[in-house]
């Protein structure tokens, strides 16, 4: 009993046991009426150290976060938070620090990417991944690419696909970001200054569909050319190109004009033998 007063009498500090009755130290600290849990540690000296640390950062304003270093108790992503909410008076689980037209999301140092305001709420919930170059949120139990909200496919390829208008990888703003190529099978290609769009279709490798003069109508070709090998007997699963903006009519017009590659149009899916 002793022992537990003396450990409690620690600011920052509340001694918990775990189901299997180990004995670990939650730290937090209240800020501006705002209670914020620190983490769990193993021992009471750790629980108070992070304390102490989370009271130097809100409360002395020259420190930032060129002061962390990876000998500090607390983690990179608790330090965003804390310097966020000390300087815009906001706080958010995830280490978001505010700008005056964007913010910021500290992946790890090193690793700052930038998005539009009106995305904070939709991040300030949400705790973004890394994995394998690509960055990930989970909505709903499933492994989002961040991408997607732009209309970017998760298997697009950068500079071919979409592209960062000012080089830099990690600004998510939407007005750095222009998409190349929006649709299935459909890649721009640009001879002499004038764009044209390459249309292929995966079955058994790769087949040409054909070479069109508008995104659209290479998107309604590579539909086409889907619904042919479908008849001719392809069991694969492709995805079909939605067109926005384009009535059913204008639609119908283009997909009974528009001309698909021979190798196409006489495609016989090989023979599965027993």
């Amino acid at each position: 009993m002793y022992n537990y007063i003396m450990e409690t009498r620690l600011p920052g500090v509340y001694p918990q046991r775990k189901k299997n009755k180990e004995l670990h130290y939650r730290s937090s600290i209240t800020v501006k009426r705002k209670h914020i849990s620190l983490g769990s540690f193993a021992t009471m000296l750790m629980a108070h150290a992070a304390y102490l640390e989370a009271k130097m950062i809100v409360r002395d304003k020259e420190i930032t976060l060129h002061d962390y270093t990876s000998h500090r108790v607390l983690p990179y992503s608790k330090w965003v938070v804390l310097l966020n909410f000390r300087e815009s008076g906001l706080y958010f689980n995830t280490p978001i620090m505010i700008k005056q037209k964007f913010f910021e999301y500290h992946l790890a140092p090193g690793i700052i990417l930038k998005f539009d305001a009106e995305d904070l709420f939709f991040y300030s919930s949400r705790a973004i991944m890394k994995r394998g170059g690509h960055y990930f949120i989970c909505d709903f139990g499933m492994q989002i690419n961040i991408l997607n909200r732009y209309g970017i496919k998760n298997y697009a390829v950068k500079d071919r696909d979409y592209r960062f208008m000012n080089g830099d990888e990690y600004d998510f703003r939407y007005e750095n970001i222009e998409i190349i190529n929006r649709f299935n099978g459909v890649l721009r290609v640009t001879k002499r200054g004038k764009h044209r769009f390459r249309v292929k279709l995966h079955i058994v490798g790769n087949y040409t569909v054909g070479t069109y003069e508008s995104e659209v109508e290479a998107a309604i070709a590579y539909n086409k050319a889907v619904d042919i090998v479908k008849k001719a007997g392809v069991t694969k699963q492709f995805v079909p190109n939605y067109i926005e903006n384009i009535s059913g009519k204008t639609y119908a017009e283009i997909y009974s004009k528009i001309a698909v590659s021979p190798k196409i149009t006489a495609y016989v899916p090989p023979k599965v033998t027993p």
